[in-house]
């Protein structure tokens, strides 16, 4: 029961969601007096925030709440609340959600607990929020959260129960955590960062990331979106949210709770895979997306900072300031760990700086000026930095010493920037109180950072995102397909109840989407064997054709290589006797007798339909190793050109294909067709749960690729199957 899926509230009506962030008027269901009470802190918050519009305390027990009337019951209510905040015990709230929306009530905020998160009953109660919220086309934020508010002076609205209000800012945060939010607040505060929005989605029995995503795209006050989320609701309508979303402002994310939950027997490569590498179709979804990710909360908000500054970064190039050299190293090593190049002045800006700074600096980058160097040196240097053609940003590190007061370093600062647009960030790097300091550079648009390394983390996403917004834009192709063929297979499969195709018809399948294959003949007799080897032409390669054996080398069920008739025989009574032991079991339903391929890249190229992400498409090294080296990469499909050739590219075997150490180049651009074709196939196929082309042959430039192995497995419970959307 626990793992049961309540359909969510999807509200299309009001893609704002201004009765959730705007609202004129605000019941709190279930406000109170008691000391300690959610309903108590909540309510005060809302009033201490400065709430602009009129706020309603519901609650039979009170005849007041903090001084303002208590309402016995919605029903008694002077006007329609255009939000309510519900606080009262889970299997009161549905009725609760049923007299607002009778009410006329547009957006509810459920802050109870005790639903689907703790399984059994509160299943069912979910599922009747759900009911009652959808009845009545509510917008639904909840259950069991942590409330939203939102910074605007013109609306004030604080309906959370943590009683720190953080300062107005450019930054909205979306929460899957409730637990998480309170310490997120006061870490905002001591940190400076302003928020204009804030958001606990908690169960998303309503309101998800999706919604929130498309909110905020179109907020004037949010210039960044940060997301923390355990998992996703779908994740192909995240793909195409945040791919559009990116393109105005950036998104960033960390992604917790890693899973799966529960373990299947995977029933191919693909399969295995994707289930052992959850993670990595996170990563491939949020790189298709635009979405920066991070590692850890600290990360998000450093990162946060530099990108809440309205900062952007015209390139990678970087200058690095400091008058010490152990923190320039740090963050030279930085740089390097996260794709920032240190380019070396050029010789007028070096020659500058040397009239400029004393006999002992260091003119490279980092430019070293030493501790001697004061406020006229650090302006001076900057400036001239700032002004070469070879420099995209700065990081000015300065380590307060007897010449340079932390005053005088923050002036410095901010005089060297003067009107340069490119993004300065910096760190004080001292022992002592530099608070002052720090407000009067943040104040001034020059984040501020306490360790170097850290100014180089939210510098590298300003990088990342650059690359994104000015990537090259392709398409999604649409290859010619034999479509008839498909067709037959499909018919094929659907007549004999089979849910792992034999090869015969998996090549087939696959062959109708224009992939080659190495020439083969099926067979059931070692008589037809010779034939068909007679046929094709030796050497050729025996295989097992059996449904119940996906790896056939695990068994004896390959033998390559046979160069005549006489080791084909032998090869026929080896394999036949090797199978009896090893998969006496397994059905055999013939062999399949084929040209032996030779020379050429070995790779893996297949596709599954996951139960989060839809279809997604797999790459790597291929062979006997795959799962061993599990040096693989995914996209979720449909893949556009660029995509094929960022998934050769991030496995670490690419380097083969483009030739070493004399060996030739590899047909990349046949492999990149390959890998949107097979992509195709997984979008226009809902039949095809997994796929796999298990070695598909990379031959020489020019020469194509050809693929001498397939398995498909189908889920033919249904004639339908969720197909991804096709990009916008």
């Amino acid at each position: 029961m626990a793992n049961r899926r309540v359909r969510r509230v999807r509200d299309r009506s009001l893609p704002g969601h201004d009765e959730l962030f705007r609202p004129h008027s605000v019941a709190v269901v279930g406000a109170s007096n008691r000391p300690g009470a959610v309903g108590a802190s909540l309510f005060r918050n809302i009033l201490g925030a400065g709430f602009q519009g009129v706020v309603y305390p519901v609650n039979p027990r009170w005849p007041s709440v903090s001084g303002v009337r208590c309402y016995p019951s919605v029903d008694q209510l002077p006007e329609t609340p255009e939000l309510a905040v519900v606080i009262v015990p889970a299997p009161q709230v549905a009725g609760v959600v049923d007299e607002l929306g009778r009410k006329g009530t547009r957006g509810v905020v459920v802050i109870s607990a005790g639903f689907r998160e703790v399984g059994g009953a509160g299943v069912a109660l979910e599922a009747a929020l759900v009911d009652r919220a959808r009845h009545y086309g509510m917008s639904l934020v909840g259950p069991n959260c942590f409330g939203l508010l939102n910074t605007d002076p013109t609306v004030g609205l604080n309906a959370t129960f943590s009683d720190t209000l953080p300062p107005r800012g450019h930054i909205a945060f979306v929460s899957q955590s409730g637990a998480l939010c309170a310490g997120i607040l006061r870490y905002g505060i001591a940190e400076r960062i302003g928020f204009s929005r804030f958001v606990s989605i908690g169960n998303r029995a309503g309101v998800d990331e999706n919604d929130l995503l498309r909110c905020l795209a179109d907020d004037p006050a949010t210039g960044v979106v940060l997301l923390y989320v355990e998992n996703l609701a779908d994740g192909h309508r995240f793909l195409e949210t945040a791919r559009e979303v990116t393109e105005r402002k950036p998104v960033l994310v960390i992604k917790s709770g890693r899973s799966p939950a529960g373990e299947r027997a995977a029933r191919s490569h693909t399969g295995s895979l994707a289930h052992s590498a959850q993670d990595k179709l996170y990563d491939a979804l949020f790189e298709q997306s635009g979405v920066i990710r991070v590692d850890s909360i600290g990360e998000l908000f450093r990162a946060a900072k530099v990108h809440g500054a309205g900062l952007t970064l015209a390139g990678p190039r970087l200058a690095i300031l400091t008058n010490s050299g152990g923190p320039g190293i740090v963050a030279a090593d930085a740089c390097a760990r996260l794709g920032l190049e240190l380019p070396r002045p050029n010789a007028r800006v070096a020659d500058g700086l040397r009239r400029l700074l004393s006999p002992s600096a260091s003119v490279g980058n980092p430019v070293d000026m030493t501790a001697d160097a004061g406020g006229p040196q650090y302006s001076s240097a900057l400036a001239r930095l700032l002004a070469s053609s070879d420099v995209d940003g700065a990081l000015v590190i300065a380590t307060p010493t007897g010449t340079l007061s932390g005053d005088a370093a923050a002036a410095a600062i901010l005089a060297g920037r003067g009107r340069s647009r490119k993004p300065v960030a910096a760190c004080l790097f001292g022992l002592t109180d530099l608070s002052r300091e720090v407000g009067q550079l943040e104040d001034a648009g020059v984040p501020t950072f306490t360790f170097p390394e850290e100014a180089v983390s939210g510098l590298a996403t300003l990088s990342r995102y650059r690359a994104w917004r000015t990537r090259p834009r392709t398409r999604t192709k649409a290859f010619p397909v034999d479509r008839a063929a498909v067709r037959r297979s499909i018919a094929a499969a659907r007549r004999s109840g089979t849910t792992v195709l034999p090869e015969y018809s998996a090549r087939s399948l696959v062959e109708a989407y224009g992939i080659e294959f190495a020439p083969s003949r099926g067979t059931t007799t070692l008589e037809g064997a010779i034939a068909a080897a007679d046929e094709i032409g030796y050497p050729v390669v025996l295989k097992v054709a059996s449904p119940d054996i996906s790896h056939k080398t695990d068994v004896g069920g390959v033998a390559t290589n046979l160069g005549d008739a006489a080791t084909l025989r032998a090869a026929w009574t080896t394999m036949r006797s090797g199978l009896a032991r090893r998969a006496p079991k397994a059905h055999i339903q013939g062999f399949e007798v084929e040209a032996m391929v030779r020379g050429g890249h070995e790779v893996l190229v297949g596709a599954q339909r996951d139960a989060t992400f839809g279809p997604v498409v797999v790459f790597g090294m291929g062979g006997i190793y795959v799962e061993v080296l599990q040096d693989v990469t995914f996209r979720l499909a449909p893949i556009r050109p660029l995509s094929a050739v960022h998934m050769v590219d991030s496995v670490r075997s690419a380097a083969m294909l483009r030739g070493v150490r004399g060996e030739p180049p590899g047909d990349l651009p046949a492999l990149y067709e390959a890998i949107e074709r097979v992509s195709q196939l997984i979008v226009e196929c809902p039949e095809v749960a997994e796929l796999d082309l298990n070695p598909l042959i990379v031959r020489p430039m020019g020469e194509g690729v050809v693929a001498v192995d397939a398995r498909v497995a189908l889920d033919l419970s249904s004639r339908s199957a969720r197909r991804a959307s096709p990009p916008r």
